[in-house]
């Protein structure tokens, strides 16, 4: 049962709210005034603080900068009846989930109340696996905040224990092999062994003796007994990189596994049964492979009991910033030199790149500007000159629309909206048939920053 403190100085309001939510089975504290909130904030631990922005003395930006300071992991909800979208924004540029304008309905406050209490476990269960990562492997190069890692750190948490097949799908270079040891290491096998091999690096005709292992005579060259990687893997895990680039006679060793727990050595009838955990991963359209006739399709829905989707860096960009502080860090340390920063100009210019390398891609282009850079700030011209040649831009007719997802037409809509409306939120909000909240949270996912007009 989760904890809410409700801040208003209007005691009607409060019964009235207290009611609502102690119906929805939340327990609840009233608090008067800003200061009654800070006290209670200070001694007791809330789930959720709801506070009211304009109230006397101090109001609800206040209480909002002293939850989120004396626990990070304390979701806050501003309500108002007098501040425009501005406020709202500022509000949630201080931390705050969202806000609500007063008089809302009370089926919206309760599902913006849950939704933000959902947050909040995920962010715990998050912070405990981050610290679970570090303690057991150090894969602080596994960095998010954004909602889209904050879900796939929710799911290695989840299905870490556990001994269910894991399909982890994404671009080159997002982190497949990382989570593949993340969910290894949180796992019962976390003290047996944890066997990676390249699918797409085997030539087809050694696959099988590689994978199985073979019997002495079983083919030319076959000289001695080989153990295969199942084998070796016996007790732990195995984890097969670009399994869509394993041969169909291959595959259905592989899904013979699956079902008995068996494997068969090349060149021997008998089965050997062996205990392994099965990750898999891949940057195909294993569908597209599937109607192509090149994987099975038997294989693919064995494979994918549990799957894991990795964003590409251009869908979380809120990210780079942090990844950028990490990468510094860890170039400056090795290359011994004191480089303090990015400046803002080259930070526009590695946010608004879209990295179809990703994430192994920004590394490389951080490690390059540390190196070559020769002052303590990385700059423009300290970046590779791929990175300035692809400029975003917002296509000025439908004709310069080209092969775009539905993604990036609802970014370029809202830009263009926005410009219509000298970025006048309310306005462009009730053009495009969204609320403000709506459009803000867009704005964010999008990386849309803010203009204001002078």
């Amino acid at each position: 049962m989760a904890d809410v403190l409700l801040v208003d100085d209007e005691k009607s309001v409060r019964s009235t709210l207290t009611l609502l939510l102690k119906k929805a089975g939340y327990r609840v504290e009233g608090a008067d005034s800003g200061y009654a909130a800070v006290e209670k904030i200070k001694t007791q631990f809330f789930d959720l603080v709801i506070t009211d922005l304009k109230m006397k003395s101090m109001d609800g930006l206040e209480v909002l900068r002293v939850a989120k300071d004396t626990n990070a992991l304390t979701e806050v909800v501003v309500m108002t009846a007098y501040g425009t979208v501005e406020s709202g924004v500022e509000a949630m540029k201080l931390g705050a989930y969202d806000y609500i304008q007063k008089p809302f309905d009370t089926d919206e406050f309760l599902i913006l109340v849950a939704n933000a209490l959902e947050r909040k476990e995920l962010y715990t269960k998050v912070e405990y696996l981050q610290d679970e990562l570090k303690e057991k492997y150090r894969l602080e190069n596994i960095v998010g905040k954004s909602n889209e890692m904050m879900e796939v750190f929710y799911l290695v948490f989840r299905v870490a224990p556990t001994d269910s097949t894991i399909l982890i799908s994404g671009e080159s270079g997002t982190g497949k092999e990382l989570i593949a040891k993340a969910i290894h290491l949180n796992s019962r096998r976390k003290n047996r062994s944890f066997i990676t091999i390249n699918c797409g690096a085997l030539p087809e005709n050694i696959q099988e003796s590689e994978l199985f292992g073979h019997v002495r005579g079983a083919f030319t060259g076959a000289i001695r007994d080989k153990r295969g990687l199942f084998q070796e893997a016996n007790g732990g895990t195995l984890f097969l990189d670009e399994v869509g680039e394993t041969a169909l006679s291959t595959q259905v060793k592989i899904l013979r596994f699956l079902q008995d727990g068996e494997i068969r050595r090349v060149g021997e009838n008998d089965p050997i049964n062996v205990d392994v955990r099965l990750l898999a991963a891949t940057n195909q359209n294993l569908e597209k492979a599937i109607e192509e006739g090149r994987f099975r399709e038997d294989l693919y829905y064995r494979l994918n009991v549990i799957p894991i989707p990795l964003p590409p860096l251009r869908k979380r960009r809120d990210d780079i910033p942090l990844l950028l502080d990490y990468f510094l860090e860890k170039y400056t340390s090795l290359a011994k030199k004191k480089i303090a920063s990015v400046s803002p100009d080259a930070m526009k210019i590695l946010t608004g790149y879209d990295w179809p390398g990703n994430v192994r891609e920004l590394e490389n282009a951080v490690e390059r500007a540390v190196i070559l850079t020769k002052q303590n700030v990385i700059m423009p011209e300290d970046l590779p000159s791929s990175i300035h040649a692809m400029k975003r831009r917002i296509p000025e007719s439908e004709e310069d629309l080209g092969d775009r997802t539905l993604e990036e037409l609802e970014k370029i809509h809202i830009l263009k909206t926005l410009e219509k409306q000298a970025w006048n939120q309310k306005k462009a909000s009730e053009i495009l048939g969204i609320s403000t909240t709506t459009l803000w949270r867009k704005l964010k996912v999008y990386g849309i920053e803010l203009k204001r007009n002078n």
